[in-house]
């Protein structure tokens, strides 16, 4: 599950396992630490290729440097191509909703926060991040499911 943060990735993702009985991974669970402090890449390299030799999985994140430990094992790829206002609004839904509480698939001493740098990331995804998915997904074999509206993901999730 890719795409820009307010996508919905972590939602649609714990959907997906909660239907199909597969271990969810949230990888925000796994990168950050108490504090919003993040690993070394090497560690989270590490960290990366342990989650992803796993037999089956749901695992949702963009950390788009770890795409090529990803891909290989993936046999399916849903990638949340939303418009960059849903992704801002649902944001800003979540950081007053959850303000100062740990989200559900965020990792533990790391409480919901409204910051500048993460808007402009959102604002910057689909001119920056975007171009480097298509480019790692050129070689992908498996099946890509890009959804652009939500609610083609949710019609695909209905049928799931």
């Amino acid at each position: 599950m890719i795409g820009s943060p307010g996508s919905g990735k972590s939602t649609l993702a714990t959907e997906i396992a909660r239907r199909t009985g597969l271990p969810l991974i949230h990888l925000d669970q796994h990168y950050w630490r108490p504090g919003w402090v993040a690993p070394d890449d090497e560690t989270w390299a590490g960290q990366m290729q342990a989650l992803a030799a796993g037999e089956r999985w749901v695992m949702d994140g963009n950390y788009g440097g770890t795409l090529n430990l990803r891909l290989p094992r993936a046999d399916t790829v849903v990638w949340l191509d939303l418009p960059t206002r849903t992704c801002l609004c649902r944001i800003a839904r979540s950081a007053l909703r959850h303000r100062g509480e740990v989200r559900p698939s965020m990792a533990e001493g790391c409480p919901e926060q409204f910051r500048p740098d993460f808007i402009l990331h959102v604002l910057h995804f689909r001119r920056r991040s975007r171009r480097r998915i298509v480019r790692h997904l050129q070689g992908f074999t498996g099946t890509l499911l890009q959804f652009r509206r939500q609610s083609k993901a949710a019609r695909w999730l209905a049928a799931l």
